[in-house]
């Protein structure tokens, strides 16, 4: 996984899954300080509301 991914992904969708998020939470000790930047403005999003937790559905 890749946090640029789930960021377009969460933008695209308007979800953040839990397995996205526990990923995010178990690697942030070795991200860059962009990632690191991604991962708050994704924190961001959540408190905003622009994004959801859930599940995605495949179609």
């Amino acid at each position: 996984m890749n946090i640029g991914i789930i960021f377009l992904k969460s933008n695209l969708t308007g979800i953040i899954t839990f397995s996205e998020l526990d990923w995010i939470t178990t690697h942030q000790a070795n991200f860059t300080t962009l990632e690191e930047c991604t991962a708050i403005k994704l924190g961001r999003m959540l408190d905003a509301g622009s994004i959801n937790i859930g599940c995605r559905l495949n179609s």
